[in-house]
């Protein structure tokens, strides 16, 4: 009995210390995992998904009963403090190529997933290697929305005029607002700089929040407008622990924030 007292005390204090672990650090640090894209195709580098990979990680989401949900349901229930089911995701692509719409769209819309696409305003209808207002149009009656990623698609901390800075944000939001006809409530810093100045200057041009990548100290996504967010590649396609990982909610304890600049 005294042996089996030696082994069990002290086993029962390690469970005990692991679920006070779990229940007072690791559970409020959940957060809805934000996934990043930006472009699908067939090139070299870290920002293409191979409309394969888009495709089979689209379905490992539907396959093992993800809830994909859009990010205005997202920012709203951060404002109302809302407890998410730990299987919530939220999908967002940035820039706004027209890959997304040859690529990753026929995939959303398959699964019937929202989805946010940041554009940078003065692309639209002028570059032919971006979205055009009818392509944007057809995304919008299946799931997708747009929001704000500058006018020009610059870093927005390198620019010290402050006209010009609010010119790249609320500008950008006009730009959109008028071409498509309808509000914009998003906006995504590019390269996810910002300052404090600069996520005022978001609030001030209307919009309800702001994603970032992962920068700025609001690790748990508690401040609506440096919201973190997960970029997904190609190699997490054939990872399943990484993919799973970035989809745990817990994935910002694993990884330091950067400065905001």
């Amino acid at each position: 009995m005294k042996k089996l007292l030696k082994v069990a005390v002290p086993a029962l204090v390690i469970f005990l210390l692991l679920a006070c672990f779990y229940i007072f650090f690791v559970s409020p640090s959940y957060v809805v995992p934000i996934l990043m894209y930006h472009r699908f195709g067939y090139e070299e580098g870290t920002l293409f998904v191979t409309p394969e990979n888009f495709s089979k990680q689209m379905d490992y989401l539907q396959n093992k009963n993800y809830k994909v949900i859009s990010l205005e349901d997202l920012a709203t229930g951060i404002k109302s403090n809302k407890k998410f089911p730990r299987n919530s995701v939220a999908i967002t692509i940035d820039d706004g190529y027209e890959d997304n719409y040859k690529y990753a769209y026929p995939v959303l819309k398959k699964h019937n997933f929202p989805a946010t696409i940041f554009i940078v305003s003065s692309y639209i209808n002028n570059n032919p290697e971006y979205l055009k207002k009818k392509q944007m149009k057809e995304m919008m009656e299946n799931g997708i929305t747009f929001g704000g990623h500058t006018r020009s698609n610059v870093y927005l901390p390198d620019i010290k005029d402050k006209k010009a800075l609010y010119d790249e944000i609320g500008g950008c939001k006009k730009d959109i607002e008028a071409i498509l006809g309808e509000k914009i409530k998003f906006y995504c810093y590019p390269t996810g700089g910002f300052t404090e100045e600069i996520k005022q200057m978001t609030k001030d041009a209307g919009f309800e929040a702001a994603c970032t990548t992962n920068r700025g100290i609001s690790r748990f996504n508690t401040d609506l407008y440096e919201l973190k967010r997960v970029k997904i590649t190609n190699s997490d396609t054939n990872k399943p622990f990484s993919f799973w990982a970035k989809l745990s909610g817990y994935y910002n304890l694993l990884r330091r924030p950067k400065t905001s600049y």
